[in-house]
């Protein structure tokens, strides 16, 4: 033993002192870096994944979304279409100038009211060259039902100039002669 090992051992023995020992501290990364770290990845990803998505499903949803309204409140058919009346009864509505052919169906909500309940309503769209087609819509009730009717199913050739549409109650047709039908959300989409 060396002489300064001799005086520490008498020292730490007789006056209690201890050598100091050196500790290394090991620097721990901190809870903030961890958690920024997750953070920046939980953004990174987030913002990979919502780009790819927009960017693939965009065309789609575009597409099947495009909606042209005519229609912002319910319109009032009240009919009576009974013995020495009218055997049919109508509404007609001008369409403002749209090219119809960018959409392919025609919506509307319809529901029966008053008491009466048609059962089925006609509906029939003119162009400007003055051809007509028309589709029967069965089934009326007096809850509000969606009807989508694809231009497949209605037979014209220009779908550029619509002038008007019209909603007809035929007395052959009705399964009650008199009441009121209201025609809710008419548009255009794809």
């Amino acid at each position: 033993m060396t002489r300064d090992e001799i005086y520490d051992h008498l020292a730490s023995v007789y006056l209690d002192k201890r050598a100091k020992v050196e500790v290394k501290k090991v620097k721990t990364p901190s809870a903030w870096l961890a958690i920024n770290i997750v953070l920046t990845a939980l953004i990174l990803t987030s913002v990979v994944f919502g780009l790819t998505a927009f960017l693939t499903r965009r065309d789609d949803l575009l597409k099947s979304r495009v909606i042209y309204a005519l229609t912002n409140s319910p319109i009032r058919l009240t009919y009576n279409v009974g013995e020495g009346y009218p055997q049919a009864k109508d509404l007609k509505i001008a369409l403002p100038p749209v090219d119809a052919a960018k959409y392919s169906r025609l919506n509307l909500t319809v529901k029966a009211a008053g008491g009466g309940n048609p059962g089925m309503l006609k509906i029939v769209l003119s162009n400007a060259k003055n051809e007509h087609a028309s589709y029967y819509l069965q089934g009326i009730k007096t809850k509000w039902q969606d009807y989508s009717i694809s231009f497949d199913q209605l037979d014209l050739t220009d779908w550029k100039a619509l002038k008007d549409i019209s909603f007809v109650i035929e007395a052959w047709n009705a399964q009650k002669a008199d009441g009121t039908v209201f025609i809710d959300n008419i548009s255009f989409s794809n």
